[in-house]
C-alpha cells in the first residue's frame, strides 16, 4: 500500500494542488470482501485511483471509471462526486484527499465509499455505474433540538422543513448537474437545504434515491436543528444557517426532441412538478405519520405489557408441587445467583426453576418488566423463559428444561469435530439474533461455557440474561456502566477496564468460547502446566504467529477433524478477540465466515490478554441457569 501513498503524493506536485484541506465525514468498507496485496485488483485498484485524481481537475465535478478487464473479476468500478457548489480547487484537493486517505483505511477491502464535505469516492469490485444504491448509509445530526425553540414553533419547522425537502428534490432532478440548493423561511430562522445526486443516474432513480434519504430524516434526525443522509448514491442535508457557497447560475436544462418539435425547459417542470410533488408529499408525510404511530404503538405496548406479565406468573404452590418442595433431589446446580432444580408440571411438561437468592435487591415491578423482555426472546438456541414466581420471600424463574448440562461439562469429553462445529454456529446465530434479529437490542454482557446449555441433541442455547443490557428503541448497541459484572478470561478489554459495553464486547467472547471449544482447554490463569503462556488466547497466539496453529488441536479430535477447517476456525476465533474493538467483526460477519469457505480473512491484530476471577453482581435478579 506504500507505493499507491507514494503515487499520489507525487501527484501532488505535479498536478500543482492548493494547500486547503478537505473535511473527512465517513467512510465504510466492509472486511467480508477483500483482496490480496500485490494482486491483480489491488494493481486495477491503484490505477483507478489514479485516474479518478487525474481527472478531477475537470469542472463537471463528477467522473466515472473502469479499471482492468471488464469479463474478469479483478475489474474495479469507481466514481468521483464532489459538491455543486465547491470550486475547482477544493474538488481537487477533495479528490486526492479521499483517494490518499481510503488505501490506509480500506487496505485490501474490495467495495469502499469514503464521504468527505466537499466530495465522495467510490470504488467496487461488483458493476455499480447509473445505478441507484441506498446502501451502506451514513446519517449526521445538529445537537441542537428544535424542541429548545418551543413546541408550536418545533411543529412549524417540521412542516417548513418537509415542504422545503419537496422543492429541493424537483430542482435537483431538473439540474443538469444533478445538484441544487433551497431556502425558505421559518417564524425564528432560515433553512437551508442541499441535495445531489451522482450525474450517472437517470431521473427516475435519482428521485427515489432522494426520496429515499429524505424518508430516512424522521428516524435520524427527527426534533434536530441540522442533519444530513449520506448515500453512495445521492446525499441531502438541511442547517438552519448558510453552510454552501452561493449557488452557481442555473444550469441549462435538457429538452425533449420529438420529431421536429421541441419540448421547452417550461413545460418539463410543468408535468413533472405536480407528480413528483404528490409523491413527495406522501412519503414525506407517511415518515412522520409511522413515527406518530410506532410510539402510539409503543406507548399502547407498555400499558398492555403490566397485564401481559401477569399471564407469565406461577403460583408457588404449582412450583413446590413441581420440585418437592425443592427437594435437594431435584437439585440441578448451583450458581452466584442461586440454586437450579428440575420440575414436572402436572401436564408432564418439565421444567428448570431458579431459585434466586434473597438479597437481589431488586424491586417487584423492576424484576417483572425484566421477566416480560427477556420472554420475549424466542429462538431456537435461547433458553426459553416460561415464566415467574412470586410468593413470600420467594423469587422464582422458570425455564424450559434442557436436559444435558452447560457446555463447560463437555469441554473435556468425547465431542467429535462436526458436533463442536454444530454448536459454534449454533451459538454464534443465537448471539446474532440477540445483537440485530430479536424486537430488542440485546447485549449479553457475560457469555461463557458455564451459561451455554445443552440439549438432548446437544444443540446449544445460551442461557443467563441476568447481566444483559437491551436496547428497545432505536440503533443504539453500546453504553456503559461502573458496575463491572462478568468472568475475566471471558470479558472483553474495553469493558473490563473502563466499564464500555457493546454488542462487540459479546464479539470478544464468542472468541474466547470458541477457542475453547476447538482446543478443549479453558481460558483460565496457569491453563497448561507444560507453557509459559498464562491464558489459552496468548499461547494460541504465540502458536498462530509461529505458524504451529495446529498444535492447538484437542487430541479427541485427531481422527475426526478438518485441518483447513480447524485453521480457519482460529483464524475467526483471534479475529473475534483483536484488543481494538472496532477491529471485531459482527456477529453477521462471524456467521457468514463460519459458513463460507469463500470469504477471505483479513489478517487478526494483537488480541488482549486476560486472566482473573469471576464477579457476581447480587444487585441484579436474572441470574445465570448453567447447571
Amino acid at each position: 500500500m506504500a507505493e499507491v501513498v507514494l503515487l499520489f503524493l507525487s501527484m501532488v506536485a505535479l498536478l500543482g494542488f492548493p494547500t486547503t484541506k478537505a473535511d473527512y465525514l465517513a467512510h465504510v468498507c466492509p472486511n467480508t470482501t477483500v483482496f490480496t496485496p500485490n494482486s491483480i485488483f489491488q494493481t486495477n485498484r491503484d490505477q483507478l485511483l489514479y485516474t479518478l485524481v487525474d481527472n478531477a481537475s475537470r469542472d463537471t465535478g463528477f467522473y466515472q471509471t473502469t479499471a482492468g478487464n471488464q469479463i474478469s473479476e479483478e475489474t474495479v468500478d469507481g466514481l468521483f462526486l464532489c459538491r455543486g457548489d465547491v470550486s475547482a480547487d477544493a474538488c481537487r484537493v477533495c479528490v486526492y484527499t479521499a483517494a490518499s486517505k481510503v488505501v490506509q483505511m480500506c487496505p485490501v477491502e474490495k467495495q469502499v465509499v469514503i464521504w468527505y464535505d466537499d466530495c465522495m469516492v467510490r470504488y467496487s469490485n461488483q458493476s455499480f455505474l447509473s445505478t441507484a444504491e441506498d446502501s451502506p448509509w451514513v446519517f449526521m445530526r445538529n445537537t441542537t433540538n428544535a424542541t429548545q425553540v418551543g413546541d408550536n414553533r418545533t411543529t412549524l419547522f417540521n412542516q417548513v422543513l418537509a415542504n422545503t425537502m419537496i422543492g429541493l428534490v424537483l430542482e435537483v432532478l431538473i439540474a443538469a448537474d444533478k445538484f441544487a440548493t433551497k431556502e425558505d423561511s421559518t417564524v425564528f430562522t432560515t433553512l437551508y437545504t442541499l441535495g445531489q445526486c451522482t450525474q450517472d443516474l437517470p431521473t427516475p432513480n435519482c428521485s427515489g434515491c432522494l426520496t429515499g434519504a429524505i424518508a430516512r430524516l424522521p428516524f435520524c434526525c427527527s426534533g434536530k436543528l441540522g442533519g444530513r443522509v449520506l448515500y453512495p448514491s445521492c446525499n441531502i442535508r438541511y442547517e438552519v444557517y448558510p453552510f454552501y457557497s452561493s449557488p452557481p447560475p442555473p444550469a441549462p436544462v435538457a429538452t425533449v426532441r420529438k420529431g421536429k418539435n421541441k419540448l421547452s425547459s417550461i413545460v418539463i417542470p410543468s408535468i413533472l412538478a405536480p407528480v413528483a410533488l404528490c409523491v413527495l408529499v406522501v412519503v414525506v408525510a407517511g415518515c412522520f405519520i409511522r413515527k406518530l404511530k410506532r410510539a402510539k404503538r409503543q406507548q399502547n405496548e407498555a400499558e398492555n405489557d403490566m397485564t401481559t406479565v401477569e399471564s407469565l406468573q406461577f403460583d408457588l404452590g404449582i412450583i413446590e408441587a413441581a420440585t418437592k418442595k425443592f427437594s435437594a433431589d431435584n437439585m440441578l446446580g448451583e450458581g452466584g445467583f442461586g440454586q437450579v432444580f428440575k420440575g414436572t408440571l402436572d401436564n408432564e411438561q418439565e421444567i428448570a426453576v431458579k431459585r434466586l437468592s434473597k438479597n437481589s435487591g431488586q424491586g417487584v415491578r423492576e424484576f417483572k418488566n425484566e421477566v416480560l423482555l427477556v420472554a420475549k426472546l424466542q429462538h431456537r438456541n435461547l433458553v426459553k423463559l416460561l415464566g415467574f414466581c412470586l410468593g413470600g420471600e420467594e423469587t422464582l424463574l422458570v425455564y424450559e428444561y434442557v436436559p444435558n448440562k452447560s457446555l463447560d461439562y463437555f469441554l473435556f469429553e468425547q465431542l467429535d469435530w462436526s458436533r463442536r462445529c454444530t454448536i459454534i454456529g449454533g451459538i454464534a446465530r443465537g448471539i446474532l439474533y440477540l445483537h440485530e434479529d430479536s424486537r430488542l437490542r440485546v447485549i449479553h454482557r457475560d457469555l461463557k461455557a458455564s451459561n451455554i446449555l445443552l440439549d438432548a441433541s446437544l444443540n446449544p442455547k445460551i442461557s443467563d440474561f441476568g447481566m444483559a443490557r437491551m436496547f428497545g428503541v432505536d440503533d443504539q448497541t453500546q453504553g456503559s456502566t461502573r458496575r463491572i459484572v462478568g468472568t475475566y478470561g471471558y470479558m472483553a478489554p474495553e469493558y473490563a477496564m473502563e466499564g464500555l459495553y457493546s454488542i462487540k464486547s459479546d464479539v470478544f467472547s464468542f472468541g474466547i468460547l470458541l477457542l475453547e471449544i476447538l482446543t478443549g482447554r479453558k481460558n483460565f490463569l496457569g491453563f497448561h502446566p507444560t507453557t509459559p503462556e498464562p491464558t489459552l488466547l496468548s499461547y494460541a497466539w504465540r502458536l498462530w504467529n509461529e505458524g504451529k496453529v495446529l498444535e492447538l488441536m484437542d487430541p479427541l479430535l485427531k481422527y475426526s477433524f478438518n485441518p483447513k477447517e480447524f485453521l480457519r476456525y482460529i483464524h475467526i476465533g483471534l479475529l473475534c478477540v483483536q484488543e481494538d474493538a472496532n477491529n471485531r467483526p459482527t456477529m453477521s460477519s462471524v456467521v457468514l465466515m463460519l459458513k463460507s469457505e469463500n470469504i477471505r480473512l483479513s489478517k487478526p491484530e494483537r488480541p488482549a490478554f486476560f486472566t482473573g476471577r469471576s464477579i457476581n453482581d447480587h444487585c441484579h435478579t436474572l441470574g445465570d441457569l448453567h447447571y
